[in-house]
């Protein structure tokens, strides 16, 4: 599924509008780093990896909108810091701004054009490894899941959520790409309905069957035995495996404990902070309350009472079977007793 692609004749990165879906296919035009960051900020497009490439695009984008000025080296610092601070949680946003800033830092660009030739090349090589490091996600992973299984998955780590194929639903197609008869229950995913309007919306194209649960009914459905692994994707690893991902996992993971149930995260290794400790220093971000107060433009809440918007929580190492990444499946805690992998 392309839903991220630049547009090298008008020069613009064009995404998917994932706000809209399933209903509708619309595509945003990003024209210049505002819009990026609006894409990013919006939910336009969402999915750690995902946000990550689409901020390697971004940065093309910033050395093209530059290339008049005279004192384009400052302006194009400001741009990409922006970039890389619209959203405060996701950790391959940082890495692919300060990736692609160090895949310059050898060379000399006399203009900001010649920049965004280079960096255009190093978007692309993003998305393309991200794309192959999914596919190596599902391929480690596939084992995991037995013939007959059904998986239950939390928010989108589909495609839609990456540069292709997707990190849980990666492992997921991979098995069913094995010849594993695989059904998944998709939790709504609460505020914003990502395994309702998104994870089911892109099972359902892969015919593979899917069921949507109301997020309140996965313990109840856990206890009648329905459900045999849980495998969702992740925003941020800390260094000793500690894990932030959409709101609503951490009570997957206390629920999978109690009901026997392995609970498997998978994600590229972009998206491990090793600055970060533990999961307490994870930057959890909060969102608009009106994602609560309505849905699909229609109120919910009464206006005059306060809401929690947290986007995401943390889900402690010791509740998580194993870490599906691109090199391999880890297992946990991440570090030894003197601080190193």
């Amino acid at each position: 599924m392309e839903h991220i692609y630049f547009d090298s004749r008008k020069k613009n990165l064009v995404l998917l509008d994932q706000r809209f879906l399933p209903a509708q296919e619309k595509w945003f035009r990003c024209a210049d780093t505002s819009d990026v960051v609006y894409a990013l900020q919006k939910m336009v497009i969402r999915g750690a990896p995902a946000i990550g490439v689409a901020a390697a695009y971004g940065c093309v984008l910033a050395a093209l909108e530059v290339k008049g000025g005279d004192a384009w080296l400052k302006s194009l610092e400001e741009k990409t810091r922006e970039i890389s601070q619209a959203r405060p949680t996701a950790a391959n946003l940082g890495w692919a701004v300060q990736r692609m800033l160090a895949a310059c830092k050898s060379r000399i660009f006399s203009t900001a054009t010649d920049l965004a030739g280079f960096w255009l090349e190093q978007a692309l090589e993003i998305h393309r490894e991200d794309v192959r490091s999914n596919r190596l996600m599902g391929s480690h992973g596939l084992d995991l899941l037995e013939d007959g299984d059904t998986v239950m998955t939390h928010c989108n780590a589909g495609a839609l959520a990456t540069g292709g194929y997707g990190t849980a639903l990666g492992v997921i197609r991979a098995a069913v790409e094995e010849g594993k008869r695989i059904r998944v229950i998709a939790s709504e995913t609460r505020p914003f309905l990502q395994g309702a309007r998104l994870t089911a919306y892109e099972l359902a194209r892969d015919n593979i069957p899917v069921r949507v649960a109301c997020d309140n009914a996965c313990a109840y459905l856990m206890h009648r035995q329905m459900v045999n692994k849980v495998v969702v994707g992740a925003d941020c690893i800390a260094a000793n495996g500690d894990t932030a991902n959409k709101i609503g996992t951490y009570a997957l993971a206390v629920l999978a404990e109690r009901h026997g149930i392995p609970f498997y995260v998978a994600a590229p290794l972009s998206t491990f902070d090793l600055s970060l400790p533990s999961g307490e220093d994870i930057p959890i971000e909060e969102r608009d309350p009106q994602e609560v107060r309505y849905i699909m433009g229609q109120p919910i809440v009464p206006e005059d009472v306060d809401v929690y918007n947290y986007a995401f929580d943390v889900t402690p190492h010791h509740l998580i079977s194993g870490i599906i990444t691109d090199k391999g499946i880890l297992s946990l805690p991440l570090q030894d007793n003197t601080g190193a992998l």
